[in-house]
């Protein structure tokens, strides 16, 4: 593992190329806490893996950390696998999910308007690879992946 850090709009976020086991509730929580720390606006972070493997608790942590973080009490978050998206407002910072799950063409993903350009806005993106033009935007990506068994779990981060 490289214990270089590296910047993404001047914030450190994490560990270049690093694999992290995720195994634990905990450590996805965990995780998803050092992400509420650095993600102040502006960014997309595409979430690659398997049903299942942790992409939706871990978008659910990061919020609730960053409600915490800015003195409001936490939501329910819940997957958008049928409403393709779902927002919350936290303070000036609108944080959008989106999962591409159920999408079928280029014209369901162009009509989200998911490249939003905005400093005050953090998206997450569930089935990115689904997305065929990115608009040559910088983003953080998570792969989600089972180890050995099911209960076992990485996410790899690449910026």
């Amino acid at each position: 593992m490289l214990e270089q850090r590296v910047h993404l709009s001047q914030m450190p976020i994490a560990i270049k190329d690093s694999k992290i086991n995720i195994s634990s509730e905990k450590s996805t929580k965990e995780l998803a806490q050092k992400f509420a720390e650095y993600l102040k606006g502006g960014e997309f972070i595409f979430l690659k893996g398997e049903i299942g493997v942790g992409k939706t608790t871990f978008v659910k942590y990061f919020i609730n950390e960053y409600q915490i973080l800015s003195n409001l009490p936490k939501t329910e978050i819940t997957s958008p696998t049928f409403s393709l998206l779902n927002e919350y407002q936290v303070k000036d910072v609108r944080i959008k999910h989106y999962d591409l799950f159920r999408v079928k063409n280029k014209e369901e993903i162009k009509n989200l308007d998911i490249f939003e350009k905005d400093t005050n806005i953090i998206t997450f993106v569930e089935w990115p690879q689904l997305i065929k033009d990115k608009q040559n935007i910088k983003f953080i990506e998570l792969t989600f992946n089972y180890l050995n068994d099911l209960n076992d779990r990485i996410v790899e981060i690449k910026v």
